[in-house]
């Protein structure tokens, strides 16, 4: 018995050494955004960013039709509404070399951004955007992910995350009992619920962005709501695009993009933007 508490007792102190370092690490670990000026809980550098979207550029295009798109039009207009982003907005400011790449995946709707710049949007979602103003939305969206480092924070946020898991995991479990496997599965999954709860915020700032930078390079921010209701129709018409399943529901971001248009503009919408 008294080896037994010995044993509990030791695995105590390690999680809490684990738990209390990875703690630490976080908190301790930040930079500050070239772009936005905020200080941020991150562990990589810029340069590092843009070596792991590269590394893993490849994989993605592997994923989704296997290689870049043979359309030679589709691929000029991703290339050319990513680039006029880039050159009006505060995404010049950053120090990221921005790729915009459309994919040879003429069914699953979806767009992503990896960090460093590499964005990438599919050929099934660029044929359902109706106005030029539309895909300016979702790149600028996706322009916003990179902008705001959230990759970066993610990384940051996972090792934190598995530090304190892998604490509660050593507390928890005993070879020699059964049950507490459960609990060391709990731990897991409100490790994983944290992330995804970060992750929803994530997107909310991308948003947000997807609208300044909209205005900055002269679209009317409306085009993302008519981008929302694409995505919504699609998704009552039977279908489940893989953009919903990494991005909130669009009824739900509807209301938030609205009012990040208010915000942007307290009195009207100003003539002459481009839809």
């Amino acid at each position: 018995m008294g080896n037994r508490s010995a044993t509990v007792g030791i695995r105590l102190i390690i999680a809490l050494v684990i738990a209390g370092f990875s703690l630490i690490k976080y908190f301790t670990t930040s930079q500050v955004n070239p772009v936005t000026g905020q200080k941020q809980h991150v562990g990589v550098t810029t340069q590092q960013e843009i070596a792991l979207g590269l590394q893993a550029a490849p994989e993605m295009e592997q994923q989704y039709g296997g290689e870049a798109s043979n359309d030679p039009q589709g691929t000029a207009i991703v290339q050319s509404v990513g680039q006029e982003i880039v050159a009006n907005s505060d995404a010049k400011k950053s120090p990221y070399q921005f790729q915009y790449h459309l994919l040879a995946d003429p069914k699953t709707v979806n767009a992503f951004a990896l960090p460093g710049g590499q964005i990438f949007i599919t050929e099934a979602l660029l044929r359902k955007l109706k106005t030029r103003g539309q895909l300016v939305g979702v790149l600028g969206h996706e322009t916003g992910h990179v902008i705001a480092r959230h990759s970066a924070q993610q990384l940051a946020k996972q090792q934190l995350t598995q530090g304190i898991t892998g604490a509660a995991v050593m507390a928890s479990y005993d070879p020699n009992n059964g049950s507490s496997r459960s609990s060391a599965a709990v731990a897991a999954a409100i490790g994983s619920l944290v992330n995804l709860k970060f992750s929803r915020g994530d997107e909310s700032e991308a948003d947000k962005w997807g609208v300044k930078l909209m205005a900055e390079a002269g679209y009317d921010p409306r085009a993302m709501l008519g981008v929302m209701q694409i995505l919504e129709a699609e998704s009552q018409g039977g279908h489940s695009p893989e953009f919903l399943q990494t991005h909130p529901n669009p009824e739900n971001r509807m209301g938030k993009i609205k009012q990040n248009i208010v915000e942007l503009y307290p009195n009207g919408i100003p003539a002459g933007l481009k839809p």
